[in-house]
Parts: C-alpha cells; structure tokens; sequence
C-alpha cells in the first residue's frame, strides 16, 4: 500500500477511536463534552497517531491494539493546543481552520475541557490491550510526553520577547515539540514489543523528527498564510519570539532541516522496508506545507 493511502487509513482508524474515546455533546455537561469534541475530531495532521501506528508496523503490531495509543496521544495533543491558544498564552483566535475553544465556546470551559481531555487520555491508553508491565511503560511513555511539552511551554514563555540563543531555543523545541513526538514513537514501539536497543534508534529518529518539524513550522509561519496553515500566521514574529530563521536566516534554516532528513534517513536505514512508513513521515515533516 502507498504511502498516501496508508496514512489516510491510519488517520481514519485514529479519528473513530478518538470519536469511540470522547463523550457525546449530548450528555452532561454538553457545553464541556461539545468543546472536547470540538478540540479533537475533524481536523489537525495527526502526526502523531501516525507515528504510532507506523513505528507499530515496522514491528508488525496489532493495529487494533495500536489504536489506544494513537487516540491517546492525540488527546494530549489536543489539550496542549486549547491550553496554547487560551489568552495568558498565545491568544490565538484560530486553530485547524476553526476558531479556537475560547473563542468559540470560553476560557473557562477552554481550560476544563484541556484538563479533560488531558485526563481521557491516560485512561484511554490504560485500556490497551497488551501485557501489564508494557501497559505501564506505555503509561510512563505519555506522561513523560505530556510533562516534556509542558516544560517547553513554560521555557517558551519565559523566553518571549528575548532573543535565546541557539542551544536554548533547541531545547526548548525538544520538550514543547520534541517530547510528545518521540513519545508517539514509542508507543507503537512498545506495542511491537521493541527490544532496548530499537526503542533507542527509533527515539533518535524521532528526536531529529521533532526538531525538523519545528524548524519547519518556524518556515511555514513566515512564507505561509492563514488559509494555507488553518491558524494565524506571522505570529512568531508579533510576539518577538526566537525561531530558527531569526536565529539562523532562512537558507540556512532549510540547509538545517535537510541535514535532519538525511540524519533521519540514516538512522533507519538498517530497519529496510519495515520502518519505511516512519521515513516516509520524516519525509512528510520536511516538505509539508501546512
């Protein structure tokens, strides 16, 4: 199966497990399960339910199992965004092309429904069905995701309106970005039954992964439209914030996001044909356009 067709059926199977996950906007408290879904279906990459699902398959992973994981990790993704987008931090008015939770419902349910959609997802990733000792690696992986990305919140917020230099920035895009990627990687590793040694190569893969798809969204902010993006572009630089063409300039902020994609390709060149829906996601992550 094409790459294309593949990811399309791996973002559907994530979209009906998410839709089987969250409460239906007709039981109470509607407004808040209404904003949840709201959040979640319907829209967004789904990078890292893809990520899961493909470091599965390079194990030959049950999908079926594979879907607790990429709806929880999705979960989390979606909660980070209604919190991102809440005024005491980014104020953002748009998200996927739709207005924000916020924005569209308050800042009150915005803030309850990112806590529950936070929580939803720890129980959804419980339920998998795999052995108990992988169940609680599983549960260890996406809270050390989840706590990564907070951090790197907090470290960007911190650092708006200063000019951080360059290994600060990127530490802080290895736990905002960074932390939650390399966690939907190994989930699906961990379901596969990945042994020590593969869970470290695919964690360096998926570290180059995260820090090319932040490089890329630095690009896209500054050549990219609102349209084009689905949420309002240019605001990296309405909120002086350091970004890798600030720091870098723009040739060599491309010239850095291929020499991830040639680090990316190397790392799992041993795997062959078996992780070649994970290149193919790096890949995805260095010539996107949204």
């Amino acid at each position: 199966m094409r790459s294309e067709a593949r990811f399309g059926a791996w973002a559907a199977r994530a979209e009906a497990a998410l839709e089987r996950a969250l409460p239906a906007d007709t039981a109470p408290p509607q407004r808040l399960h209404a904003a949840m879904r709201h959040a979640t279906l319907g829209g967004g990459k789904r990078l890292r339910p893809l990520l899961v699902y493909a470091a599965g398959a390079a194990l030959d992973a049950d999908e079926a199992a594979l879907d607790f994981p990429a709806a929880a990790v999705e979960l989390i993704h979606a909660y980070s965004l209604v919190h991102d987008d809440l005024p005491a931090m980014d104020d953002d008015a748009l998200r996927r092309g739709k207005p924000t939770v916020h924005v569209a419902y308050d800042e009150a349910t915005a803030i309850l429904a990112g806590d529950a959609l936070q929580t939803l997802a720890f129980s959804v990733v419980a339920d998998t069905p795999v052995a108990d000792a992988v169940r609680v690696e599983l549960l260890r992986t996406l809270a050390a995701g989840a706590a990564g990305m907070c951090s790197g919140q907090a470290l960007d917020l911190a650092a708006t309106g200063r000019t951080q230099p360059l290994d600060e920035l990127q530490r802080m895009h290895a736990l905002k970005t960074g932390a939650l990627i390399r966690a939907a990687v190994r989930l699906g590793a961990l379901v596969g039954g990945a042994d020590a040694a593969l869970l470290a190569r695919l964690d360096r893969f998926a570290a180059d992964l995260g820090l090319a798809f932040q490089i890329r969204d630095d690009l896209l902010d500054i050549e990219g439209s609102a349209e084009q993006l689905g949420k309002t572009a240019g605001k990296d630089a309405a909120q002086a914030k350091s970004t890798y063409p600030a720091l870098l300039g723009m040739d060599e902020s491309r010239r850095r996001l291929h020499r991830l994609g040639d680090a990316m390709r190397d790392t799992l060149a041993p795997l062959g044909e078996r992780a070649a829906a994970l290149a193919a996601l790096g890949e995805l992550a260095i010539h996107r356009d949204r």
